[in-house]
């Protein structure tokens, strides 16, 4: 029986004991601050980008790997006898990193008929994508159709939805003016997003944390008879333990994984994000 390899990129926010445990190939994105470049987890940990953002007067700049970093990923998998590969991807919508995994398959393919390579757009990102890694690496004794269609099934039950706690990324990124980043901070603007369709949109907005946070807690307790598996994100938010608690206590019988927002995501969302993502029945 065959044994499928699974790769996904640095954007998925899983954990390291995870990643180490169901030996998951990990392809990293790059992050640059304050114009020095630096390669997500391997030369740029969580905490540490964290305390550079906290001190940059710029926005930090993601980039996605190139497709010769995929290739190498490829001839990894290879060299350790995997003939069957499962790609998982942050959405194509949001970076480029799926079309270059794409093109390192097409490339390394036609040298190596041996190996079968299957790149998957998730469609999501954070833990969204991440669970889906994990989903696969948990199964990867599956033959890579059945596992595949697995994935595919998973990724439409997934979502991701939370609140973001400073408008600064959003006033350094461009995407709103200074004035009006000043504007929504004095008025406690919170707005509340979500992955939908591979794109992150913004269906309403909250005039304090708290009721943003009701809000994402409303958002899971009137779903609780359809929801599976529960992960809280956090991007080094200090309520993190009180709303896992909360959510917890409306699902009692739940293990509730804790994972931090790295470096990838944490460039636009900013410190203080936090959400959930979740897969239903």
């Amino acid at each position: 029986m065959s044994k499928v390899k699974v790769i996904t990129d640095s954007a998925g926010d899983i954990p390291p004991a995870l990643i180490s445990e169901l030996n998951i190939g990990i392809v990293p994105l790059s992050i640059t601050i304050d114009d020095k470049t630096y390669v997500d987890l391997f030369e740029l940990s969580t905490e540490d980008f964290w305390r550079l953002a906290d001190s940059s007067s710029g926005l930090p700049m993601t980039a996605a790997p190139s497709s010769e970093a995929f290739k190498e990923a490829y001839q990894k998998a290879a060299s350790e006898g995997f003939t069957e590969i499962i790609v998982i991807t942050l959405s194509s919508k949001l970076s480029a990193t799926y079309q270059s995994a794409k093109t390192a398959a097409e490339e390394f393919a036609s040298g190596e008929r041996s190996i079968s390579i299957e790149v998957l757009d998730s469609e999501l990102a954070t833990y969204g994508e991440g669970k889906l890694a994990v989903f696969a690496a948990q199964n990867c004794e599956k033959p890579l159709d059945e596992l595949l269609a697995a994935v595919d099934s998973l990724r439409n039950k997934t979502e991701i939805i939370g609140t973001i706690d400073t408008l600064d990324n959003l006033r350094k990124g461009g995407r709103i003016g200074a004035a009006a980043a000043t504007l929504g901070s004095l008025l406690s603007v919170k707005p509340i997003i979500e992955v939908r369709d591979g794109v992150v949109e913004s269906p309403a907005k909250q005039r304090t944390r708290k009721r943003a946070l009701d809000y994402l807690f409303n958002h899971l307790s009137e779903r609780v008879a359809k929801v599976d598996e529960i992960t809280i994100i956090t991007a080094n938010a200090p309520d993190t333990e009180e709303f896992t608690a909360r959510i917890q206590e409306i699902f009692p019988s739940k293990t509730i994984l804790v994972t931090t927002i790295g470096p990838v995501i944490g460039s636009h969302a900013g410190k203080g994000t936090i959400g959930i993502a979740f897969t239903t029945l």
